[in-house]
């Protein structure tokens, strides 16, 4: 568990077989290891250490969440296990056939919470904010503005932030005075792109 003993999390975590979401069947024998694994597309899934860290971060102590915008559905892992502890998850991914993919993966679940939208990560969702929660599965060079501007007062974003070889995960807190940021733990994510594919 590396530290995360916060019930919500690990519930999350018990309903959610990562094995789902881990295409190439010759690395579903690898799909609970604590590693990143290849979902196609040159992208991965998060080890799950991170996606619990991240999950953690975004909760607060809390056991549940309100209105949930994430920045890079991938295989869909992430966006299930926060689907488990959000009121509303509103997803966007620009790879066309990974979004597919998640969506029918989810749904196959049962999983009905969760909204899904084809495009750029970087701009958001703007008709569906403001959110309590933002959190990107993928690091762009700093905290795209606009994602800032979507989030509720209160709200907080979770992401990794840096260059390819160098990022953190940041926390970005919305206050009335503006944004608080801290930086955590170095990190290893797939660099935000923009282009819808």
């Amino acid at each position: 568990d590396q530290g995360i003993v916060e019930p919500a999390v690990l519930d999350a975590f018990k309903c959610i077989p990562r094995h789902y979401f881990v295409p190439d069947p010759a690395l579903s024998s690898r799909a609970y290891d604590d590693i990143p694994l290849p979902i196609g597309h040159h992208q991965t899934v998060s080890q799950p250490y991170i996606v619990g860290l991240m999950t953690k971060m975004v909760l607060r102590g809390a056991s549940r969440l309100g209105r949930v915008l994430e920045i890079g559905t991938g295989s869909g892992y992430q966006t299930a296990v926060l689907s488990c502890l959000a009121d509303k998850v509103y997803t966007i991914e620009r790879i066309g056939a990974l979004l597919d993919s998640a969506r029918e993966r989810l749904l196959a679940m049962g999983i009905l919470n969760v909204e899904y939208r084809h495009g750029d990560g970087y701009l958001g969702w703007p008709g569906r904010g403001p959110f309590d929660v933002i959190l990107l599965t993928s690091a762009p060079p700093q905290i795209p503005f606009p994602l800032l501007q979507q989030l509720a007062l209160k709200g907080r974003l979770v992401g990794p932030v840096g260059t390819k070889h160098q990022q953190r995960l940041v926390i970005a807190d919305r206050t009335s005075d503006g944004f608080k940021e801290s930086r955590g733990e170095a990190v290893r994510f797939v660099p935000m792109l923009r282009e819808t594919v």
